[in-house]
């Protein structure tokens, strides 16, 4: 865990920024801390991946990546908040030997380019790939450039004043949309009209290059917010 995040629901530049970084041991069951980020941060998202040069070395070698974020902010016309959008990455070499030390990995987006701000997930594709939902566009993460390139795009367009759910399972991208569902930040609707709805999965095969799309009905009574909702396999 990494940076802060945003407490206000409508001004993101309400938030939290921290430097402040912690691991959770399972086995321990207890949180550590661990060095600070390099600077301020907040709304970031990291990962942990397996160093490919020492994956060769047959040595163990993981690294935490953080990326994107905002740190400072400013104000429109003197009133509304604004934030600052990082650019750039960091990384903490977890080897043992390694000390923890953090690198900082140069600007992904090109001076004309704006920081595209989307969700972001990685998936294993013989090595860590990372992606990221850019409203109708997924993105893939070239390490070697250290760039942001157009991967592919969503077959159905999506209502963006609603959550749209993005995660990696089993090698591939879900995109989850709700088809007949309410608008979470409208607060008109009663507590009777707060059913979840359809939802369509778009998913993606990023070695295949295909799309394939179902309809689902969620087994819940109440309206699912992916800005909170967890998804992950489970092995019975």
């Amino acid at each position: 865990m990494a940076g802060g995040g945003s407490r206000h629901t409508l001004f993101g530049a309400a938030g939290s920024r921290m430097s402040s970084v912690e691991m959770y041991d399972v086995e321990k069951d207890e949180w550590r801390v661990m060095n600070e980020l390099p600077r301020f941060r907040a709304g970031c998202v990291g990962f942990l991946v397996e160093n490919e040069k020492e994956k060769e070395k047959e040595e163990e070698g993981r690294e935490f990546w953080v990326m994107g974020g905002y740190g400072g902010s400013r104000t429109v016309s003197g009133i509304l908040p604004v934030d600052e959008y990082y650019k750039d990455a960091v990384v903490m070499d977890l080897r043992v030997d390694g000390g923890e030390k953090w690198r900082v990995v140069g600007d992904m987006w090109g001076e004309e380019e704006r920081p595209k701000l989307g969700k972001i997930v990685a998936v294993d594709c013989g090595k860590p790939v990372f992606f990221m939902l850019d409203k109708d566009w997924i993105l893939r993460y070239e390490m070697g450039l250290n760039r942001w390139r157009k991967e592919s795009s969503v077959p159905k367009k999506a209502h963006y004043d609603k959550p749209v759910g993005f995660v990696a399972l089993n090698g591939e991208l879900h995109v989850m949309i709700l088809l007949d569902g309410y608008n979470l930040m409208d607060t008109r609707h009663t507590r009777q009209q707060r059913k979840a709805g359809s939802l369509m999965i778009h998913m993606y095969d990023p070695k295949k290059k295909t799309w394939r799309s179902v309809v689902s009905k969620p087994p819940f009574n109440h309206q699912l917010d992916f800005r909170t909702t967890v998804m992950c396999t489970i092995r019975l």
